[in-house]
């Protein structure tokens, strides 16, 4: 019995690691996305008005057991993500320039995705508006060659590990797209942020994979309350929701209780997925959190070699380079002629 089940959950993760490449949503899925907002709109480039750069990391399904399906065949991998990203102001540009670099690993399939942001901003009411443009880049490789001769559809007849199925065989390949993505980000430092976009929306193909980029539409928004009673305080809810090619739905819901722009925690919920402990600091110009998941879905029951949960990490430094004004080398006042 216990065979069986885990051979359920490696087919399960199969499946997943082909559907998520093939056509679902490849968009970066992190429960700390309040504190990186260039990876879900490219309107939010240069908003901080600092030069920051971030790094996250991403362990999902911890302690999820993977067997080989076949002897002589690697399990895979369970979803494994890491993100770099970096945005700048620049006056001269309007607005603000980013850059973010991703690398996901997932069952068989390996995505190493970049994106080129520039946002225009101007300021309207009490905050400013601003419209972004993202170029984006995708590498993406499978490792069919991992693949055991049980999981591939095919005649049994046939030589192992061989398969008719055009999608799917036993030879690892790889293919490059390119996209775009567009964005609209409205803040109100120190109270609200607003933003939409939409991501992907050329829906780039690969015939060598089979593979779509989905048209991911994501809404994000968030909000700071300073509590009356203790101004030392700050309650910040948010929430982001997106739909990849509206068919599937995800919703993230957060509330995080910061005191004195040093250290906050708080909770979000997954629907149907997770529910989620945050935490972190403030340090000099550093910013450090880190997340864990309770998974709330049958993965998550907590049986031996089932997930225990998810495991998240972040790191951000901002600083700002000020360029002191140049003096003048000559004076045209008389008092200084001899």
């Amino acid at each position: 019995m216990k065979i069986e089940i885990k051979k359920n959950i490696s087919i399960l993760l199969l499946i997943l690691g082909f559907s998520c490449v093939g056509h679902a949503q490849q968009e970066i899925q992190f429960t700390q996305y309040m504190f990186n907002r260039l990876a879900v709109n490219p309107g939010y480039a240069g908003s901080s008005g600092s030069m920051c750069g971030s790094l996250m990391y991403r362990g999902q399904w911890l302690g999820l057991r993977l067997d080989a399906p076949t002897p002589g065949a690697e399990a895979g991998s369970l979803p494994t993500n890491y993100l770099f990203s970096f945005d700048s102001p620049v006056k001269i540009l309007h607005g603000g320039l980013g850059l973010t670099l991703f690398a996901d690993k997932i069952g068989y399939n390996s995505t190493v995705s970049g994106s080129v942001d520039y946002a225009f901003r101007i300021y309207w009411g009490p905050g400013n508006l601003s419209a972004g443009i993202e170029g984006n880049f995708y590498s993406i490789s499978r490792a069919g060659g991992l693949l055991g001769p049980d999981d591939l559809p095919g005649d049994p007849t046939q030589i192992p590990g061989s398969s008719t199925d055009p999608s799917i065989n036993n030879e690892e390949k790889s293919d490059f797209l390119i996209d775009a993505s567009l964005g609209v980000y409205y803040q109100v430092p120190g109270s609200y942020y607003l933003g939409i976009a939409l991501k992907n929306f050329l829906g780039a193909h690969s015939d060598e994979l089979n593979f779509s980029t989905s048209r991911i539409l994501n809404l994000l928004g968030g909000y700071e309350f300073v509590i009356p009673s203790n101004p030392s305080f700050r309650l910040k809810p948010s929430m982001l929701i997106r739909t990849a090619d509206f068919s599937i739905f995800q919703i993230d819901a957060s509330c995080l209780l910061e005191y004195q722009n040093l250290f906050w925690g708080g909770v979000s919920y997954r629907f149907q997925d997770a529910v989620s402990l945050l935490a972190g600091l403030n340090y000099n110009k550093m910013k450090i959190g880190i997340a864990y998941d309770l998974t709330t879905s049958k993965l998550g029951v907590f049986k031996s070699g089932f997930s225990f949960g998810s495991l998240e990490a972040y790191l951000r430094y901002c600083f700002r380079i000020v360029i002191p004004p140049k003096l003048p080398s000559s004076y045209q006042n008389t008092r200084y002629l001899l």
